[in-house]
C-alpha cells in the first residue's frame, strides 16, 4: 500500500522541526526548490500515518499552494502511477480558497491575497488587482465545485480517497453534497487547524504552524478515521 498527501504547509510540515517553509530555504536543500524541507517532512502527519499503516510514503505537498496546484499535481501522479490506484490511498488537504495558481513563462506561482507575494514585474499590477478585489464569497464556491468534479474524477478511477480542510471549511455553502466517508466534515469545524489547535499550540505566536506534536495529534485522528471507516 502506498499513502499519497497533497496539500500545502500543514501537510508539508513548515516550521514543526526547524523554521523553514521549503527545502529551498536551507542552503544544504536548496536543489530541492520549494518541495517540504526533509528534515520537517520526516515528523509530518503524512509520514507518521504511514508509518501507522506499514507502507510507503509519497508527499507532494507545497507550502503556500493554491488547490488548483493541489488538484493539478495530484492529477499528474494518477497519471504517472495508473497501475497503482488499487493500492493507494490518496489524503489530501484542501487550503484557503482565494488562493490562486498562474503560469507566467512556463513557471508556476502560487497566489494568495496577502499582498506579498513576489510575482513578475508583468504580472505585478495584476496582483495589486486581484489583492484588492478577491470575492471570498465566489472563490468559496469555485472551490466547492472544483473539488467536487476532483472527488468524482477519483471516485470514477476508483481510488481511494480522504479529504479535509485545512483552515477554512464550506460551512457557508449552501449546495451541499453527498461526500460519503470521503471528506472529513465539509461544512462543519473539523480542520486540521480546529482539531490540532484544541490541544497544541503553534510553534510560535506568530505562526500558524504546529510542531511534532500537532502533527502526532493529526495523525491519530486521521488513523481513527480511517479504520472506523474501513478505508484499509
Amino acid at each position: 500500500m502506498i499513502l499519497y498527501t497533497n496539500g500545502d504547509s500543514h501537510t508539508a510540515a513548515a516550521e514543526c522541526v526547524n523554521n523553514h517553509a521549503f527545502a529551498e530555504d536551507d542552503p544544504r536543500y536548496f536543489t530541492m526548490g520549494r518541495a517540504p524541507h526533509p528534515e520537517n517532512l520526516k515528523h509530518s502527519w503524512g509520514k507518521l500515518l504511514s508509518n501507522r499503516l506499514s507502507c510507503g510514503f509519497k508527499c507532494e505537498a507545497e507550502s503556500a499552494s493554491s488547490n488548483t496546484r493541489i488538484i493539478r499535481t495530484t492529477r499528474n501522479w494518477l497519471e504517472k502511477q495508473a497501475h497503482d490506484i488499487n493500492r493507494t490511498l490518496y489524503v489530501i488537504q484542501w487550503s484557503t480558497w482565494e488562493r490562486e495558481e498562474w503560469l507566467i513563462d512556463d513557471d508556476y506561482y502560487q497566489i494568495n491575497a496577502s499582498g506579498t507575494d513576489d510575482v513578475p514585474q508583468s504580472h505585478q499590477q495584476k496582483y495589486k488587482e486581484y489583492v484588492a478585489k478577491v470575492d471570498w464569497k465566489k472563490k468559496t464556491k469555485e472551490a466547492h465545485e472544483d473539488i467536487w468534479q476532483f472527488h468524482l474524477e477519483l471516485d470514477k478511477l476508483g481510488a481511494k480517497h480522504i479529504f479535509f480542510n485545512g483552515n477554512n471549511n464550506f460551512s457557508k455553502v449552501k449546495d451541499q453534497k453527498q461526500w460519503g466517508s470521503s471528506y472529513i466534515d465539509p461544512y462543519g469545524d473539523t480542520t486540521f487547524n480546529k482539531v490540532v489547535g484544541a490541544s497544541c499550540d503553534t510553534v510560535s505566536p506568530i505562526s500558524w504552524h504546529y510542531g511534532t506534536d500537532g502533527h502526532r495529534v493529526w495523525a491519530q485522528y486521521l488513523t481513527r478515521y480511517i479504520v472506523d471507516n474501513r478505508l484499509i
